[in-house]
């Protein structure tokens, strides 16, 4: 059988530099250590910090009880508010928020500063949107899309000019989709496709490695956004796709009198993960 894996597939940047953030604040030994939500969107990964006695805090009310530790700001980052939270309560904290989502936080800010509507598209629960959103000066003038439906209803009649951005792990063509069809309503917009360079690297990878092979391994936490946007992907290329978070999940029943198998991963998915699934792949068939 031809294993093909993606050369793509794991930790992108931001990812590694926040999970490395987090086991050198472990290292160092300064009291406890505290993540602001998982700091990753990875089972196996938060397992193991709070194995090494990392505690993981939800809300703001939360956050205030931090004061005998350090908090680590995750990856997908945080609104406004949680700094001045931080700030307020004199909270040690460690910003380990993803340098591409840091710079869609300053542009949501200047464009809301300056008027404008801010249009994110994303799914509107994930965290690292709701911190995009935190940082719009006004949140009577800030919507999220993210699907077709949601793009045609969109609909702004103060005459305020339209900035969109976009979470950082969108689908790429989605975007392109949506961006259209908010075009075709006439407002003065501003487009700014922040989804990051490592993110539609993956994407454009996974799609041209599930249109040539005859069954596709998606590996990734299944909160993943990233991860599920791949799954979607590879899916459209080749309906033999399975999405599993290890290598327990996957059935290798149906890798049988396959030929082709192709394997990529999310983002936050670590490399020991990959390498098991690709070893055991390999070493099966």
């Amino acid at each position: 059988m031809e294993v093909i894996l993606a050369k793509s597939a794991g930790f992108c940047f931001g990812v590694r530099r926040a999970v490395d953030t987090v086991y050198e604040q472990v290292k160092q030994k300064n009291g406890k250590i505290y993540t602001y939500g998982p700091i990753i969107h990875n089972e196996e990964v938060v397992a193991d910090l709070e194995r090494k006695g990392v505690c993981v805090v939800e809300t703001a009310t939360e956050l205030k009880n931090c004061k005998d530790g350090t908090v680590i700001i995750r990856s997908h980052g945080v609104g406004k508010e949680i700094y001045d939270l931080l700030d307020r309560e004199q909270i040690p904290y460690v910003d380990a928020t993803c340098p591409f989502v840091k710079k869609i936080h300053g542009i949501v800010e200047k464009y809301s500063h300056d008027g404008f509507h801010v249009l994110i598209i994303g799914n509107e629960n994930h965290p690292e949107v709701e911190g995009i959103k935190g940082w719009s000066e006004n949140i009577a003038e800030t919507s999220v899309i993210g699907t077709l439906q949601e793009a045609n209803d969109f609909a702004q009649d103060t005459g305020k000019k339209v900035c969109i951005v976009s979470q950082t792990t969108f689908n790429n063509k989605k975007f392109q989709e949506l961006v259209e069809i908010i075009s075709k309503k006439g407002y003065d917009i501003t487009v700014l496709n922040t989804i990051c360079n490592a993110t539609q690297e993956r994407q454009t990878e996974a799609k041209e490695i599930a249109a040539g092979v005859e069954a596709m391994i998606v590996v990734g936490g299944k909160n993943s956004s990233n991860t599920q946007k791949l799954f979607e992907i590879c899916k459209k290329e080749c309906e033999n796709t399975c999405y599993i978070q290890t290598l327990d999940d996957l059935d290798l029943s149906k890798l049988r009198s396959i030929n082709s198998v192709g394997i990529t991963a999310g983002a936050s998915t670590p490399n020991k993960i990959i390498e098991e699934v690709q070893k055991n792949v390999r070493n099966e068939f």
